[in-house]
């Protein structure tokens, strides 16, 4: 299955989320695979285009940001 997931953060948070990004990459971990991710430069938002068997691989995935992003899937 491929799923598109948006997300968003809000401005105040942003060097946080560009620190970690940064530390981590952002990517999936095992059971997902990240197809494409396209930000937008000029606000706080974006969206990753992922394929997976397994939906619960997605959820982990997203859990990881969860403090600082929110999704939609």
């Amino acid at each position: 299955m491929q799923f598109m997931i948006t997300y968003s953060f809000a401005p105040h948070d942003r060097d946080m989320v560009q620190e970690r990004f940064k530390k981590t990459g952002g990517g999936p971990g095992p059971g997902a695979t990240m197809l494409g991710r396209w930000h937008d430069v000029g606000g706080h938002r974006g969206f990753v285009l992922a394929e997976s068997n397994d939906a619960i691989a997605i959820g982990r995935w997203m859990q990881e940001w969860t403090d600082a992003l929110e999704f939609e899937v």
